[in-house]
């Protein structure tokens, strides 16, 4: 059956008139026929009259607005002004709309509740209204406007759901209007649960999550592109990459979205299987320990147990704890931070547990901490090896109870928190010498992520630059394209105190020397120029065998101690004797 709204502008009369023509040429088993207003309001006693001279009773048509209908289960959509039209948004997945621009007299004789004219005039002006309806209606049914017009729109829709990707699409009030084949594929959602629903409602935290293109206000974009990690209903997490592209009509005036998404969760997997990772949400690595790390990450996806990140100082911890909460399915949720060594006990206390007014002098208003700004989210607490006793005691209290009271208060505040916690220290050694709870210390260390620094994953090295430089490019405005070939050596020699931190203001120290298109040895701050001017040992991060010359060089360099040669090379000692032995050089 084919179902067909007459749709008018405030009340119903034109939209009362096209039904009642209608409904003489159609067969009401094959097309449906329903009218509505922007309104409920019934046909006015002067339209009744005027269609009554030809024979049609519109006096018992029901009263129906616009909002009290789902659009899309209608096939058409005739819109008898332009108004209706642009009151009824026309997105993928809602009828196929035609207009017709026809005046209302009963609506342009009302101004501020001022008649303009007497009932004979609006009778007359009626009377050619009702001409042109019924002119308008026996065309499109008899000249096969329809037919066309349904087939086109279902043409339309066949394209879409014959594409390999996912389609949807919805309106500014985030109700789904269109959601293909591919898309039920991909999420396990069948369309007849999801289309006239809303985002929200379907998916937790919506589709997007805290991704969404229009969340906060009608969008300012065309068309964007993201990675997004989804939720399918079985419960297993797909890794998708979305272009969103914002619906606008021939006004400009913003209606909707339609996002297409492809499935990469299988070829992301192979590459991680090869070793051929070389950014993780924001993280630059292709070292071997980093694609354990990166692995051990996705593998956290489907788990809310507390983490404690470990590694030096400029390493990337905050960028981890990022990453495992991207992968998690919390990562439409808040994300907040916090860092321990950063704030007196005093301060730090309120920063995570919030304070009442009257708490301290200072505490004028009631604020909420950390923990209740993370609720359903996570909280990353840096540096948490330098809390104070007391605020590791109420730390282990959360995560044993996960509840709370403000400073000041007695009211209990329950959270559902996540907590990721970092630090460069040795939290087992600060255990043992009690300045760290050994209960807490296993409360927040269910799985460790032990960071390597730079030193010695200096394969990354010429990565890293490459990243900087392109970034500083951009951020700078500055036509750099990389650095020389003793630059890169310099680089990957050093040993990198302050890691990757320090490996990032060394490169934007040296844009602010540099005037040409090549950084040099002399754009370099003063550590490495002093560095670069040694007569350095070179150190090797191994990957294969160990080869005569390299082993040669390092001898050489050690003078002869086989176990300074092996650090030079990185490899065990063990490893260096058996090659010696094999070689006859023991």
């Amino acid at each position: 059956m084919i179902r067909i709204l007459f749709l008018s502008f405030q009340g119903g009369n034109r939209s009362q008139m096209a039904h009642g023509f209608a409904g003489k040429l159609v067969d009401p088993k094959e097309v449906l026929i329903v009218n509505a207003g922007m309104t409920s309001r019934g046909p006015d006693p002067l339209t009744i009259q005027v269609m009554a001279e030809v024979g049609i009773d519109i006096s018992n048509q029901p009263k129906r607005a616009l909002s009290e209908l789902d659009s899309t289960a209608f096939d058409l959509v005739i819109a008898l002004s332009e108004q209706a039209q642009i009151d009824c948004s026309l997105l993928p997945g809602t009828p196929a709309m035609i207009r017709w621009d026809i005046a209302d007299p009963i609506i342009s004789n009302d101004v501020n509740g001022v008649q303009k004219h007497n009932e004979e005039e609006i009778l007359t002006q009626l009377r050619q209204t009702r001409d042109e309806i019924q002119q308008r209606v026996e065309e499109f049914f008899r000249g096969g406007y329809l037919p066309a017009t349904i087939t086109l729109k279902h043409n339309s829709e066949m394209i879409l759901d014959h594409f390999t990707d996912g389609i949807i699409a919805h309106d500014i009030n985030r109700r789904i209007t269109w959601f293909n084949r591919s898309a039920e594929q991909i999420t396990g959602y069948d369309r007849r649960d999801v289309i006239g629903r809303k985002c929200d409602d379907i998916f937790n935290g919506g589709f997007c999550g805290d991704k969404c293109s229009f969340c906060e206000g009608v969008p300012n974009f065309d068309k964007i592109n993201y990675p997004l990690k989804i939720t399918t209903k079985d419960g297993h997490t797909r890794q998708v990459e979305m272009t969103v592209v914002a619906l606008r009509d021939d006004k400009k005036i913003f209606q909707g979205v339609l996002a297409s998404f492809h499935d990469v969760t299988e070829v992301t997997q192979l590459r991680r299987k090869l070793k051929d990772i070389q950014s993780f949400h924001g993280i630059i690595g292709a070292d071997e320990n980093m694609q354990m790390i990166y692995e051990l990450i996705t593998d956290l996806s489907g788990s809310d147990c507390p983490v404690l990140v470990q590694g030096e100082s400029g390493t990337g911890k905050e960028l981890i704890a990022g990453a495992i909460h991207g992968e998690g399915s919390r990562s439409g949720r808040p994300f907040v931070t916090v860092n321990c060594g950063a704030l007196p006990e005093g301060i730090l206390e309120s920063e995570l547990f919030g304070h009442v007014r009257g708490a301290f002098t200072g505490a004028v208003r009631d604020k909420k901490g950390r923990f209740e700004l993370a609720d359903r989210g996570t909280l990353f607490l840096d540096e948490v090896g330098e809390l104070s006793p007391k605020i590791q005691v109420k730390l282990l209290r959360v995560l044993q109870e996960h509840s709370f009271s403000r400073v000041g208060d007695e009211k209990d505040i329950k959270v559902d928190v996540r907590v990721i916690s970092a630090t460069n220290r040795d939290l087992r050694e600060m255990v043992s010498k009690g300045s760290f709870r050994e209960d807490l210390f296993y409360r927040i260390c269910v799985v460790p992520i032990n960071l390597p620094p730079l030193r010695e994953r200096r394969n990354d090295i010429p990565l890293l630059v490459s990243h900087f430089v392109e970034r500083f490019s951009k951020d700078l405005n500055r036509s750099i394209d990389g650095v020389s070939s003793d630059v890169m050596h310099c680089m990957i020699d050093y040993r990198w105190p302050g890691n990757i931190r320090e490996l990032q203001n060394a490169i934007q120290y040296a844009f602010v020397k540099c005037k040409t298109s090549i950084i040099q040895l002399e754009h370099l701050p003063p550590e490495l120029l002093s560095f670069a001017g040694q007569d350095r040992p070179v150190s090797y991060r191994r990957r294969g065998k160990l080869d005569s010359a390299q082993v040669e060089q390092a001898l050489a360099q050690a003078k002869g101690n086989k176990v300074k040669a092996a650090k030079i090379l990185n490899v065990g000692r063990a490893t260096l004797y058996r090659f010696l032995k094999e070689y006859g050089r023991d």
